[in-house]
């Protein structure tokens, strides 16, 4: 496990990295244009083209893994080459398609998901969607690429080919703000060409070579059987974000804006820790099913299980605790003033109930797609697409805003109660959880270390506020620092005394 630690820690490192330039583009975002009607036009334009069309890609990615498995275990690398290309074709050609449509039919498209947007809103909003429904054509082949440079054990370089396409969405907003806000959607779409070439030189250099064909065998057309239900399940989770956007639209001005940047920050949260663990386990959980060595299946999945536990529990708990001086921290400098962070703090509260759910349901849903299942899942994220559906209509109108982000933690609950009874009852041999004591353990651990450090945050705070010398925001940075590191420091401790064994994998990855 030594290696996988070591290649975890390096992708955690690249993330990081990655995601400060996402954020250091979202703080530039929020100082030069706050929370205003053009932040909102363009969430919604970024977001659209994925509700309607990025479930196909979705859908087509998370095939291809397992399929590609078991064409390498059967027939050899050249075959799954071939079988790649094929993949390939078939996702760009559709994604072609989709783009066109999209484009043309761009204004309908915005009075039906953003029916709140109205005048220079809605208007400015199609001129986004216009062009960021043409970056669809790129981002097809992307996560195709990927997928192939993971089973090749390739993770670090795909991630830093997202810095090309975050820096130029950075450059985009710096270029707007002193020019026209015009310019902000370019950035998506240049940055996806720019890292579409970066991956092709990449898998290029790992063996793969593109041939171009019109024939499409019989393992594509499987992708394509596998990736109906797939692309069901991924349309009914975009229905919910569509819901989302689409009742926040017609609430007060930055309620959109808030609610992006309130999931930017799990987003950051997941990606350090949830998504790099999922990403390298994916892979090893089809080479096993494909060998059918369900041994070594069941040790990476509830080793899994149980380090997703042990990192979202306390990021969960002290997003909560913390969300309001973390959102100032972070965002409030510029146009960005206290208002704004009220809205997204209220926001990020509430998402943040259900990040260790969301964790739990990346990992079960991959579990899924190794076994080939794609239809299981879909059930499920039906359920939790009804419930979130359900819940955001009663949730609107008392609480606004944060009740569309509290009903999307409660469909993630839903959803990995569902999915955690399914892989039971319909796959006997998968053990996600084998010890249930050391899930309370770890549960009980999660919550100490955080209710400890909440005494140290004031305590520091306090203390720094009779130093005139330090501003708000310093003060601010140092108490979270002390909470974090005594919660650090006490869960290290109570992990330690409860014999947790995944804990020498987590000081692996510190080393």
């Amino acid at each position: 496990m030594r290696p996988a630690a070591k290649t975890a820690a390096m992708m955690a490192v690249l993330t990081l990295g990655m995601k400060i330039l996402g954020f250091l583009r979202e703080v530039f975002m929020a100082g030069f244009f706050g929370t205003s009607y053009i932040v909102d036009a363009y969430v919604m334009a970024s977001v659209i083209p994925g509700i309607i069309f990025a479930g196909i890609f979705t859908s087509v990615g998370a095939s291809y893994m397992p399929i590609f498995s078991k064409i390498v275990e059967d027939r050899g690398i050249d075959e799954g080459n071939r079988f790649t290309s094929e993949a390939i074709t078939l996702a760009s050609f559709i994604a072609l398609i989709a783009a066109a449509v999209g484009t043309v039919f761009a204004q309908p498209v915005v009075s039906i998901f953003a029916r709140g947007f109205v005048g220079e809103t809605a208007e400015l909003t199609v001129f986004y969607l216009r062009i960021t429904f043409s970056y669809l054509i790129f981002t097809a082949a992307t996560g195709l690429l990927e997928s192939y440079l993971q089973y090749k054990g390739t993770f670090l370089k795909p991630v830093l080919t997202g810095y090309l396409q975050s820096g130029f969405v950075l450059v985009a907003i710096i270029i707007s703000a002193f020019y026209s806000h015009y310019f902000l959607a370019f950035g998506l779409l240049i940055g996806s060409i720019l890292r579409l070439v970066a991956l092709t030189f990449v898998a290029k250099g790992r063996g793969f070579s593109y041939r171009p064909t019109r024939h499409i065998g019989s393992a594509a057309r499987e992708i394509t059987v596998l990736a109906i239900p797939v692309f069901i399940g991924s349309t009914v989770n975009q229905i919910n974000s569509f819901v989302d956007k689409m009742l926040a639209s017609g609430l007060d001005e930055g309620s959109v804006s808030a609610l992006n940047y309130g999931y930017l920050l799990i987003n950051m949260i997941t990606a350090l820790t949830i998504t790099v663990i999922v990403t390298i386990i994916y892979p090893r959980l089809t080479q096993f099913l494909a060998a059918e060595d369900y041994g070594r299946f069941n040790d990476s999945i509830s080793t899994g299980m149980n380090i997703i536990l042990i990192i979202g529990l306390p990021c969960s708990l002290g997003a909560m605790l913390y969300s309001h001086p973390a959102v100032q921290l972070v965002y409030e400098r510029g146009v960005f003033d206290s208002a704004s962070t009220d809205l997204t703090a209220g926001a990020f509260f509430y998402y943040a109930i259900g990040l260790t759910f969301i964790a739990v349901n990346a990992l079960l849903v991959k579990a899924f797609y190794a076994m080939q299942d794609m239809k299981t899942p879909v059930i499920c994220g039906a359920i939790g697409a009804v419930t979130n559906i359900v819940l955001n209509l009663l949730l609107v109108g008392p609480m606004a805003h944060r009740g569309l982000a509290l009903a999307t933690s409660i469909a993630a609950i839903v959803n990995a109660t569902m999915l955690y009874y399914w892989i039971r009852k319909k796959y006997p041999k998968v053990q996600v959880v084998r010890e249930k004591a050391k899930i309370w353990k770890i549960i009980f651990s999660a919550f100490i270390c955080v209710g400890i450090s909440w005494p140290v945050y004031k305590g520091i705070g306090a203390i720094a506020a009779s130093t005139s010398a330090l501003s708000s925001t310093v003060t601010t940075l140092l108490s979270l620092f002390g909470a974090v590191a005594a919660a650090a420091v006490v869960y290290l401790i109570l992990l330690k005394f409860f014999r947790i064994q995944e804990l020498s994998l987590l000081r692996d990855l510190i080393k």
